[in-house]
Formats: structure tokens, C-alpha cells, sequence
């Protein structure tokens, strides 16, 4: 049985990905910030499938420190009982944010959930992806066209706008996936990103207030159901041989923004691994 880890699991797309994918016989193992909303997912899927192979884990991936902590434990769980083998790894985990707001680290949030998380957490998993020859699949956006890298303040400290912070992180996701396919495609990765058009999620409502709260608000009604977008994670995790392009949507591959190109991805991989205290992507730290 192959493994695929979700994050941001417990609702929205990720959760609907995860029904679809442990109905199609896959074993799943699902991430998300809060305990109790665990629980009521596998719960909840398995009240659905009772023969579901779903184990859920629950870390705040806003913070490195967890996402080290969970990445280890998914590790240990890998080597014991799946043969230390991951099929794919779905980077869905994210936010929106109305104003500067910083982690720990003293990142911006989008920045460092939106990219850094899903960065580390692939670089802590990448040995069981590389031995399943797996797939990396980051959660993007349409947004990510109309934007490019403020290299020289990538946090925006200096002029802050949440929508400008929100764009530039879409625009990281697809930049590394097209890293992980020009460092490690011959080793047999491959990365995509999904860009699931408007859905009907709260993602927009969360941790946000006043104008940004309001306008997603209305924004979502006019979004597809979770479970639409979740037919794309599915078809790129299900596709043999993996699927040679970049950027999805509906199942379909999508032009991106020529921002994309491997110069710039590079140049942000090699800030991201200063940025997450990586020496080099390949050695992973016991």
C-alpha cells in the first residue's frame, strides 16, 4: 500500500483529499495544527471507510522546531511500517493573514507557512521520497502570476501588504517545485504544484480580521467544493509514470508565470535552506 502525507488535513482541501485518496486504497497520513481537530477528521473518515488506513498527526507547522519534531516522527512511522517508502508528500498547509504578523523565527507567516514549512518538511522527508522514487505536490494558486520575488526584502518588514505576501508565497511554491525537478528529477522526484482555483474553504477567515475576513467572505461563494481540486491531487499521485509537467489544474496542466524560471528557483532554494538552517538539502540530520 503506498503512503501519501497531507498536511493542513483536518479541513478544506487537504481533509477532502485525504477521503478521496484512502477510498482509493492509498495509506494516508494526515497533519494538522490542533489535536482535537485530528481526532474528528480520522473520525470522520473512518465513520465513512471503517477498513481506512488513516493515522493523523498533529504539529503547528508555523513553527520549525514542529515541523522537525513532526517530520521525525513521520519518519520513525515510515521506517517501522511502511517500509521507509513515501509516495508523495502534499504540501497543503497555508494562510492569509491581514496584517505583518512574524514567527518565532522572526519570518514573516505567509512567507513561513506558505513556503519554509512545506521547504523543511520535504527536505526532512526526501530519503523515504527518493527510496519510492515519490512525488512532491504543492497547494498554488492562479495568484502566483502577478508577482515576482522581492529579493531584496523578502519578508516585506519594509512596505508590508498581506495580499502582495500571499502572491509572493504562491510564487515560492511553484519556484521549488521546479528545483526538486531540476536538482532531483533524475534521481526519480518529481514536484508539482495545483492550482485549485476558488474554493469554498475558510482559509480566508482564519486568524484574519476587518477587510480581508469580509471580502474572502463573500469571495467563497462563489468557489467549487473541496472535493473538486481534490480529483487533481488525486490524478497526480495516481498517474503511471508520473506526469512530466509543472502546474495543474482540473487535472489539466496550466501555463505559469515566467517568473518560473531555474535561475530564480535556485536562487530561492539556496536563501530557504539558510533560512530553515539546512547545510545541504541532500544530508538530513538525525
Amino acid at each position: 500500500m503506498k503512503t501519501i502525507v497531507i498536511t493542513g488535513a483536518t479541513s478544506g482541501i487537504g481533509l477532502e483529499a485525504a477521503r478521496l485518496l484512502v477510498r482509493q486504497g492509498f495509506n494516508v497520513l494526515g497533519v494538522g495544527r490542533n489535536i482535537e481537530r485530528c481526532r474528528q477528521a480520522e473520525e470522520s473518515i473512518r465513520s465513512e471507510n471503517p477498513g481506512a488506513s488513516i493515522t493523523y498527526f498533529a504539529a503547528d507547522l508555523m513553527h520549525q522546531r514542529e515541523v522537525v519534531r513532526i517530520g521525525s516522527e513521520i519518519r520513525t512511522f515510515l521506517d517501522e511500517k511502511c517500509d521507509g517508502e513515501l509516495h508523495a508528500l502534499i504540501n497543503n498547509a497555508g494562510c492569509v493573514r491581514s496584517w505583518y504578523m512574524t514567527t518565532e523565527e522572526g519570518y514573516e507567516q505567509q512567507f513561513a507557512l506558505n513556503h519554509l514549512a512545506g521547504f523543511l518538511l520535504t527536505h526532512l522527508l526526501l530519503p523515504a521520497l527518493q527510496k519510492a522514487h515519490g512525488r512532491v505536490i504543492m497547494t498554488g494558486s492562479e495568484s502566483h502570476k502577478g508577482i515576482r520575488m522581492h529579493w531584496d526584502d523578502l519578508m516585506l518588514r519594509r512596505r508590508y501588504n498581506p495580499l502582495t505576501a500571499y502572491k509572493q508565497s504562491k510564487l515560492c511554491n511553484i519556484l521549488f517545485a521546479k528545483c526538486l525537478n531540476d536538482r532531483y528529477g533524475s534521481s526519480g522526484i518529481r514536484a508539482y504544484v495545483v492550482d485549485p482555483g476558488l474554493v469554498k474553504t475558510d482559509i480566508g477567515n482564519k486568524e484574519t480580521g476587518g477587510l480581508v475576513s469580509l471580502i474572502w467572505s463573500l469571495r467563497k461563494r462563489h468557489g467549487v467544493p473541496p472535493s473538486v481540486p481534490a480529483e487533481t491531487y488525486s490524478f497526480l499521485c495516481r498517474q503511471e509514470p508520473a506526469p512530466d509537467g509543472l502546474y495543474y489544474h482540473l487535472c489539466k496542466e496550466k501555463d505559469y508565470s515566467k517568473e518560473v524560471t531555474s535561475e530564480n528557483a535556485r536562487w530561492l532554494f539556496e536563501i530557504s535552506e539558510r533560512l530553515c538552517g539546512i547545510e545541504n538539502f541532500m544530508e538530513v540530520a538525525e
